[in-house]
């Protein structure tokens, strides 16, 4: 075991260090190309910064992959699939990073990516026994996978809203697969030498996204999701509900906010994805949180998330249900005392719109 955590801390540390000096580089290639993020007024604009910055942060995390993928990975069609997938990902994301496209645009290209990972890698989820019933998917596991990949590639993006907090995100997510997958004896595995490159890959970004941040990820944050799609598909190895559950559950808050985003925006008759500044980091930048400060709660309401998963590995169901019940009551009161979802209490939007206001003078 302590050959193998140590094996684990060279991939992570190895690109770690790549990323760290790839995404230096990849502010100056933004620059001189022109993928920038500049601030704006518009009540859509979900990162709240005063200075334009480089994007493409994202095309450092992907190359930071390739990077820990020729080092420390194995040829298979698997891993060929997701090679193709990430990089038609990665190529939609610089597009509309350097050039804004359409919604519709760059969803075909997360379709084409999605599918080739199902229908090239024959990466499915093809059924799942919950409460001793069994169910199989069958011909329909290959669209509901498609869905899925193309869902959790797009929930990290739009949480991406603050310095540090998708990245973040995806680090916790990637630390507790690693401790599940060590606890199930599974180093070695596919999945865990995609957990730790990714790791490794992401905390190299942190060191330049973290606030204030130095560089964004773009439209190329969706690479992030795309692979913890992956992820959560390959540690889906039995037909337990459970096991599928786990590393769901890890994604709780990104979820959630999406959830609660997509309900907040059909009850104002708003198109469902449309961009705007009610998402929690909003609500919590209302309460007059630092931007510092609100990456860090937000990172600690996940870890409940990843802790309830790694109880519930351990096979400690009471542990992990006490866990829940504290994040239940947690998302209770942001529903009532706040305007995640309806605007019964405008008062945290008023105190946002007056901060914002205040730090554009």
């Amino acid at each position: 075991m302590q050959d193998q955590i140590l094996d684990a801390c060279k991939i992570v540390l190895i690109t770690f260090l790549f990323s760290v000096i790839i995404i230096h580089l990849m502010k100056k290639v933004a620059i001189h190309i022109g993928a920038l993020d500049i601030p704006t007024g518009a009540e859509g604009h979900r990162h709240i910064h005063k200075k334009t910055t480089p994007k493409l942060g994202g095309v450092g995390i992907f190359l930071a992959f390739l990077f820990g993928y020729m080092l420390f990975g194995e040829q298979s069609i698997r891993m060929n699939s997701i090679l193709i997938g990430s990089f038609i990902i990665i190529l939609t994301g610089i597009v509309d990073d350097i050039k804004p496209i359409r919604a519709h645009q760059k969803l075909l290209g997360h379709l084409v990516a999605a599918s080739v990972i199902v229908f090239y890698g024959k990466i499915l989820l093809n059924n799942i026994t919950a409460f001793g019933f069994s169910f199989d998917f069958g011909i329909f596991s290959y669209p509901l996978t498609i869905l899925f990949i193309i869902a959790c590639t797009n929930i990290i993006n739009l949480i991406d809203g603050l310095d540090g907090l998708s990245g973040g995100i995806c680090c916790i997510f990637y630390i507790t697969i690693g401790i599940i997958g060590f606890y199930q004896a599974r180093y070695g595995s596919l999945v865990m030498i995609l957990t730790f490159i990714m790791l490794g890959s992401t905390l190299g970004f942190l060191v330049h996204n973290f606030y204030p941040a130095k560089i964004f990820a773009g439209d190329c944050a969706t690479f992030m999701g795309f692979i913890i799609a992956i992820i959560t598909l390959l540690e889906f190895k039995g037909p337990a509900l459970i096991s599928f559950f786990v590393p769901v559950t890890i994604l709780g808050i990104p979820i959630l906010d999406t959830l609660f985003a997509i309900i907040r925006r059909l009850l104002k008759g708003k198109p469902p994805f449309q961009a705007d500044r009610q998402h929690l980091h909003h609500q919590l930048l209302g309460m007059n949180f630092s931007q510092r400060t609100t990456v860090l709660i937000i990172y600690g309401i996940n870890l409940l998330f990843a802790s309830a998963s790694i109880l519930y590995t351990l096979k400690d169901p009471i542990a992990g249900q006490i866990v829940f019940i504290i994040i239940f009551i947690i998302v209770l009161w942001f529903v009532f005392h706040t305007t995640i979802i309806s605007e019964k209490n405008p008062k945290i939007t008023k105190k946002l719109m007056k901060k914002l206001k205040r730090e554009k003078k």
